[in-house]
């Protein structure tokens, strides 16, 4: 609170604006001291609203992230009852890489059919976000949100879902299509990631991002600081699982997330999480030595564990001017069970044969975002993975030759890049990124430079922490 000498100053320049004439040689002082006051204040209110919507389990108005208020949890009235918020994302990109993205695979990692190559050269249009949500009632909320591929595609529905509103406890239960809650970028659509593409560890181990048609319970402990904890079942039909044709939940998840605040310029917030599956007859196609069509396919179980750490930082707890943001996810998936691999379409002689499989692999990432001036920005990510220790049966027993198998071969995979973004507002941005990846294997290195636009249209609700 100001202070009583202030308020006595500030009191005589109450009383002096109308007693002296405008060069008064005190009036300018005063107004700059109540200039510097009301903004001090602003920025103290700033990072209260920001802890106590932490407390909340919601993003604080205004955040640096935050693009427009969280949506009222009070029921639809009548008036507004068939008007829910739509909004739209344009995102649209200027590739120019040394390798063309249809050969883009990872090497030493199993392919996982995911959207994981690089954007396609020249000019093209991304997807393009179409999202439509509103309170049903005082109980439910819904959320449509569907991606249109630039490439002519069609239409699909990235997230469909419903969410409670009023259960005790800090409890919130989601229902239908959604992003899994794991590690910190899963649950992020591409218009808020800061760059181009997802971390390698993502495209890898869950072809991007991991998704969910089935059910998510999180609960929001009542503790001084953020306790989040949350737990999904779902049908499991996408990678690291597969398609099945079986009643009950073929994908298990577990999550875990705390933070708080470090004085009024540091905040925090670390987590773990695990995915459970198991995939039947996991295939994927590739081509002998002589150039024959070979199909191979997994079945088993894999589970993948996985830890974030984040931290941001922003003088006094306002992000208008500066902020600083780092953070890094590390992931290790296991899968063990069955390869098999069938050559009856090949030029081999070799047929349909199978064996054990058994596989322990790795990858993270860390990266840093500064927002060195109002509007701009410059980030740094680099990226590993480890295709690890992995036994393939039919390779030690002699059935196949390793180079019937190269996508399987052992690698480690890296990828570096350094992007600069300019944001005019919170609706627009633009990002030049380059960036040097040698997933494909040595002496297949790609350089890469993206220029992307994201244009934000209607109603937009606030980001996550």
């Amino acid at each position: 609170m100001i202070d009583e000498n202030q308020a006595r100053r500030v009191g005589r320049g109450a009383g002096l604006l109308g007693a002296h004439a405008a060069s008064d040689p005190d009036l300018a002082a005063i107004r700059a001291q109540i200039d510097e006051l009301k903004r001090h204040y602003e920025q103290r209110i700033a990072a209260l609203e920001e802890k106590l919507a932490r407390s909340e389990g919601q993003q604080p108005a205004r955040s640096a992230e935050t693009q427009a208020a969280v949506p009222s949890a009070s029921p639809a009235t009548s008036a507004t009852a068939f008007n829910p918020e739509i909004s739209v994302i344009l995102d649209a990109k200027v590739a120019n890489t040394s390798r063309s993205p249809e050969t883009y695979r990872i090497r030493g990692f199993i392919p996982n059919g995911g959207e994981i190559a690089p954007p396609r050269r020249s000019f093209s249009l991304g997807e393009t976000e179409l999202a439509l949500a509103a309170n049903v009632d005082h109980l439910f909320r819904g959320t449509a949100l569907f991606s249109v591929a630039g490439d002519g595609e069609g239409i699909a529905t990235e997230e469909a879902y419903i969410e409670t509103l009023a259960l005790p406890a800090g409890l919130k239960l989601k229902a239908g299509r959604f992003l899994s809650g794991i590690g910190y970028v899963n649950a992020q659509h591409p218009h808020t990631w800061d760059f181009v593409d997802a971390p390698l560890a993502y495209k890898a181990f869950f072809g991007s991002r991991l998704s969910n048609d089935g059910v998510q319970l999180k609960w929001l402990a009542p503790t001084p600081f953020f306790l989040e904890l949350g737990a999904e079942a779902a049908r499991g039909g996408g990678f690291p699982g597969n398609e099945r044709d079986k009643n009950g939940s073929g994908l298990g998840t577990l999550f875990a997330h705390v933070g708080g605040d470090v004085g009024w310029s540091h905040a925090w917030q670390a987590g773990v999480s695990y995915v459970r599956t198991h995939a039947r007859d996991r295939a994927w196609e590739d081509t002998d030595p002589t150039g024959g069509a070979t199909r191979t396919a997994f079945t088993g179980r894999s589970s993948t564990l996985g830890a974030d750490f984040v931290w941001k930082w922003a003088p006094d707890g306002n992000p208008a001017q500066q902020n600083f943001k780092f953070q890094s996810e590390l992931f290790q998936r296991r899968e063990n069970g069955t390869l098999t691999y069938d050559d009856t379409a090949g030029s081999h002689a070799v047929g349909r044969v199978a064996d054990g499989y058994r596989s322990r692999q790795s990858g993270w990432y860390a990266q840093g975002v500064w927002q060195f001036m109002p509007q701009w920005r410059l980030g740094v990510r680099h990226d590993r993975l480890n295709s690890g220790d992995t036994r393939i049966g039919l390779v030690n027993t002699g059935l196949v030759s390793p180079g019937d198998l190269p996508m399987l071969a052992a690698y480690s995979p890296r990828r570096d890049a350094v992007m600069l973004d300019w944001s005019p507002s919170e609706f627009s941005r633009l990002r030049l990124q380059f960036a040097r990846d040698t997933s494909r294997g040595p002496g297949e290195a790609d350089n890469q430079v993206f220029l992307q636009y994201i244009m934000s249209l209607g109603a937009h609700g606030a980001h996550k922490f």
